[in-house]
């Protein structure tokens, strides 16, 4: 079954052409800088060919117009007519507590996407924008959301509420939802693959490094605990995020800096992080450059950074009660030698034997630990695309598709008073 794989930003749109039985990537490509001067897609075909087009692309529409032909172009395309395209698969952000797993789209699941964008605002309309163009082009295709925090909707109550008054859980479902489901879902199953081992019998620590940085703990194949939250700025320090801080400090900052709701916004998503703290660079390559360089604030931002993600690896195994493997992705995970042997050279005592050698060895799916390492690092790329043809083509088939194995029942709590 061929795929169209959508992912939609605000300017922008990531795609891939999978055959999902085969597994095999025909076509990826990008559409950048959407409703601005210069517009551009790149578009490159399985066997290399890559083509690059220019021109003014107003909206989603007609970016998804452009995708198309590319797709159908007699010199770089792969396909000779739309009908050899079988479904569409989007990346959708949020889906709150209404999807515990990919579905359909629908009316009824195209108004719940609408009703979610309160507690996603950043994405869930670029989401929507991405369904409604390949509508326009592609009517009579099966189109399937598959969603960010999916996975983690198999997490406890302890896990998922805050420490707040439940009323605001029962009005607002203010609660942790987590993000990258897809990434954290694939890596943890392509580890238990490598190891030759079943899932189900494993304890994992799945960490999403890149701008957005995330991690979760994996028992048995769920995710029981993630570090992002409501939204995705709680956990990790990230590239322009800040992470974890006390409540109190925003505050606190707002009063004495006379800031605006909007402004304090702006401050903790797009001026915090390693940026923030280094001055220099939301760029993890750019911070081990300057720091290597004797920047100082570099080198802070560097260790904070690492201190956070072997902060939560050590709770995690506390919270599965041990630890089988450990899994680096994401932009920083699989290129940054530098973070991963800062994170786990303190982790003997959990039982990684890790391995200098291989972990300098660049970007490609390996271990990185030595042979009878009682616990496992493993670098593995992510390939969340892949996930969603997977599913998307089971839930047109109407089968289940292996990321809702696991998914016993949605975690809500309206019977709790």
């Amino acid at each position: 079954m061929n795929i169209l794989v959508v992912n939609c930003g605000s300017s922008s749109i990531k795609y891939q052409f999978i055959e999902a039985d085969s597994r095999t990537t025909m076509a990826r490509g990008l559409v950048d800088r959407i409703g601005m001067s210069g517009a551009v897609l790149t578009n490159t075909r399985h066997d290399g060919d890559v083509i690059r087009l220019t021109g003014d692309i107003l909206d989603h529409a007609m970016g998804v117009e452009y995708v198309l032909a590319v797709l159908l172009s007699k010199n770089h395309g792969v396909i000779s007519d739309k009908s050899e395209i079988h479904a569409v698969g989007h990346r959708v952000v949020h889906g709150a507590e209404d999807f515990v797993g990919s579905v359909l789209i629908t009316e009824d699941v195209l108004q719940s996407l609408r009703d979610n964008i309160e507690i996603a605002p950043l994405h869930n309309p670029h989401n929507i924008r991405g369904i409604m163009a390949c509508r326009q082009h592609l009517p009579d295709v099966p189109q399937v959301g598959v969603f960010d925090t999916a996975f983690h909707q198999s997490m406890e109550p302890a896990a998922f509420l805050y420490g707040i008054p439940y009323i605001f859980y029962q009005k607002y479902r203010i609660r942790r939802y987590g993000f990258h489901g897809t990434s954290h879902f694939y890596v943890a199953n392509r580890i238990a693959e490598l190891l030759e081992r079943p899932i189900e019998s494993l304890k994992i620590v799945t960490c999403h490094l890149g701008n957005g940085c995330s991690m979760a703990a994996v028992k048995n194949g769920a995710s029981i605990d993630t570090t992002m939250g409501f939204t995705p700025l709680e956990g990790l320090l990230m590239g322009t995020r800040c992470g974890d801080l006390d409540p109190q400090l925003i505050l606190y900052i707002m009063g004495k800096e006379e800031l605006t709701l909007a402004e304090a916004t702006t401050l903790l998503n797009k001026h915090s992080g390693l940026i923030g703290v280094s001055g220099e660079s939301s760029d993890m390559r750019e911070i081990e450059q300057a720091m290597d360089a004797g920047h100082a604030r570099a080198r802070i931002a560097f260790e904070m950074f690492c201190h956070r993600v072997r902060k939560y690896i050590g709770a995690y195994a506390a919270e599965m009660g041990g630890l089988d493997a450990i899994v680096f992705t994401g932009g920083i995970g699989e290129n940054s030698p530098k973070v991963r042997e800062s994170v786990c050279s303190t982790l003997r005592f959990l039982g990684v034997d890790f391995d200098t050698d291989a972990n300098a060895q660049g970007p490609k799916e390996r271990l990185i630990t030595r042979p009878g390492s009682h616990v496992v690092v493993g670098v593995i790329p992510t390939n969340e695309e892949l996930v969603i043809a997977l599913d998307t083509m089971h839930i047109v088939r109407g089968e289940t598709p292996p990321s809702m194995k696991h998914m016993k029942r949605n975690r809500q709590l309206d019977a709790v008073t």
